[in-house]
């Protein structure tokens, strides 16, 4: 036997163990890994604030405390609107099953021609068997549920501490970072590192003020229309419209057409009309301002990315799927380099004159002509030469050649334009 042969069993068990402890290590700590991938996105968006804070003076630590509080603020207030929405909705129909109840075996009755009553039905249903085990069930139930939600606020109490130290201690991060790498590749990491804080924070709080405004702006309809839980409703919008891309609108005007429905079915229609409305208005005017300095995805690509970030972490991956695919999408057009496209029609289409109707309709919106400009030197000089009449124009023909030579001087201002 070859005296390598040991040596590379050996080898190869050790790496075979390494591999196995390795991969078991990282499926223990894939909870963790993901808990501080989150929160690493969170102190990317709070850093514009923090950073701003403490320009003016105010410690890091301290302002890192305040955006944080600002932040879990505004989560409970939307999760406690929600939760009293949904706790009324609940309420009202605990309340009015029993005529619900009376209106069915009433309808079976006269259908079906039997003699029910709903006192027989509540004695048969409290006395079953099957109303037992399902107690017995719900039982077991809440404590695992207990058990999820206790687990739920360790991992958002997780999320919240690495978060607020990522932001709170960043440059002392960064420095740990930059020590160990050469002045050269300290200066990418920290390019890096601005263009993430920029596109990241800035997508998200352009989401956030457009969030506001639709919230704002279908409040106001919802309670012109006398719809209940205008307030719940609209922060429902706001948020689930601009954070789910493509089918984020449909899914929030959906809740606010169905409670409106019951109030009347033509306050369904109102509601329909003005979503659709609105979202033409925040796509073509209010989008573009608000985005003009951040990162503009695709729409196919940010519901691409928000399904790719589903299947591999859950709700999680959604969240921060989009401020990912915008942070990559910043790196790829610092560092990648691009070139003129060539001017063929297999490229750019068959363009029509003046641009697309929707086009058209924004530039005239805000102002702009899409005629081809005009030189006002030009205009100008041919009506002085118009007034002086041909005795003016000889002599501005004789004194080109001399002087100042203003004939050529007039004649370059095409290329000046």
């Amino acid at each position: 036997m070859p005296r390598w042969l040991p040596r590379a069993m050996v080898l190869a068990l050790a790496l075979i163990a390494v591999f196995q402890l390795g991969s078991w290590a990282f499926h223990q700590l894939t909870g963790l890994l993901i808990n501080v991938l989150i929160a690493f996105f969170l102190a990317l968006a709070v850093e514009p604030a923090v950073s701003w804070m403490a320009h003016h003076g105010m410690r890091r630590g301290a302002a890192t405390g305040v955006v944080f509080l600002g932040v879990i603020v505004a989560g409970a207030g939307f999760i406690t609107l929600l939760g009293s929405m949904l706790a009324g909705q609940i309420v009202d129909m605990v309340e009015d099953f029993p005529k619900y109840l009376d209106s069915v075996i009433s309808w079976i009755n006269t259908t079906f021609h039997t003699e029910l009553s709903r006192v027989e039905l509540q004695d048969s249903l409290v006395h079953s068997d099957w109303l037992q085990k399902y107690v017995q069930n719900s039982a077991t139930g809440v404590l695992d549920v207990s058990a999820q939600v206790l687990g739920g606020l360790f991992r958002l109490l997780t999320i919240l501490l690495f978060s607020f130290y990522f932001a709170a201690d960043g440059p002392r991060l960064r420095r740990a970072l930059c020590s160990v790498l050469p002045p050269a590749k300290q200066a990418e990491v920290l390019r890096a590192w601005e263009i993430a804080v920029d596109k990241t924070g800035g997508y998200l709080y352009s989401r956030g003020l457009m969030a506001l405004i639709s919230g704002v702006a279908h409040y106001i309809l919802l309670v012109f229309l006398d719809v209940p839980y205008a307030p719940a409703l609209a922060v429902w919008v706001g948020v689930i419209s601009q954070f789910i891309p493509t089918i984020g609108t449909y899914l929030a005007g959906a809740l606010p057409m169905l409670i409106a429905f019951t109030v009347d079915p033509w306050y369904a229609l109102w509601v329909l009309i003005f979503v659709v409305v609105y979202q033409q208005f925040e796509n073509y005017l209010l989008q573009p301002k608000l985005t003009a300095k951040t990162v503009d995805i695709h729409p196919a690509v940010a519901f691409g990315s928000v399904v790719a970030g589903t299947a591999l972490l859950g709700a999680v991956g959604a969240l921060i799927a989009i401020p990912a695919v915008a942070t990559l999408q910043a790196f790829l057009g610092a560092y990648v380099k691009r070139y003129d496209v060539t001017d063929d029609p297999r490229v750019h289409g068959h363009r029509r004159r003046g641009g697309p109707p929707l086009a058209r309709l924004r530039k005239a919106l805000r102002g702009e002509h899409t005629g081809t400009p005009v030189d006002r030197t030009d205009t100008g000089n041919e009506a002085a030469a118009k007034a002086a009449g041909p005795s003016g124009a000889a002599a501005g023909d004789e004194a080109g050649p001399a002087g100042d030579e203003p004939g050529p001087a007039a004649g370059n201002s095409d290329d000046r334009t």
